[in-house]
């Protein structure tokens, strides 16, 4: 009988390894996402560390339509964007804020955020997500896609590149009529 090598088995595991990475798409630390549903291109962060997806979103109104919890937010992120979007609220979504973002004295150390699912294209690649509105006119880029969100894109982020995917060429999603 034959025994194999330590060194062996640590190369039958790197080999094996490789293939579930072969089937994973390599983006960017940043990419331009298309969201389908508002028609807009924007730069995203791609982020392995948080969890949800956020798109930046001022003036959050919660209202409800035949029922339905919906949401009514206006784009932060130029003042192009001044029509309200409306959308129906899938959940809220709870987030553990900053250290720096609340006083010791706070008892509230998480923030409830309203998500909505959103159809989003980067390179070719369409994808309903779920984003949670946040105010994040103070941060460079308008959209944060998180490990939720890349695990449906099948990704692989390459922190070494930017933009790699180029601008999104998805197909129009195809709606059903009211």
């Amino acid at each position: 009988m034959r025994l194999i090598t330590p060194f062996s088995l640590l190369c039958l595991m790197l080999l094996a390894g490789t293939g579930e990475a072969a089937d994973k798409t390599v983006y960017g630390l940043n990419e331009y996402a298309e969201l389908a549903d508002i028609d807009l291109q924007v730069a995203a962060k791609l982020d392995t560390g948080a969890h949800t997806a956020s798109l930046s979103a001022r003036d959050i109104t919660h209202f409800t339509r035949d029922g339905e919890g919906w949401v009514r937010f206006y784009l932060a992120i130029d003042d192009a964007h001044q029509h309200p979007i409306e959308r129906p609220l899938q959940r809220l979504s709870k987030i553990k804020r900053r250290a720096d973002d609340y006083s010791p004295d706070d008892e509230k150390k998480y923030s409830a955020r309203p998500v909505i699912s959103l159809d989003v294209c980067m390179g070719k690649v369409l994808r309903t997500l779920e984003v949670n509105l946040t105010d994040r006119s103070a941060f460079q880029y308008p959209l944060l896609i998180g490990s939720e969100a890349l695990k449906r894109f099948d990704a692989l982020v390459d922190p070494s590149l930017k933009y790699s995917k180029g601008k999104p060429s998805c197909p129009p999603v195809a709606r059903p009529k009211e």
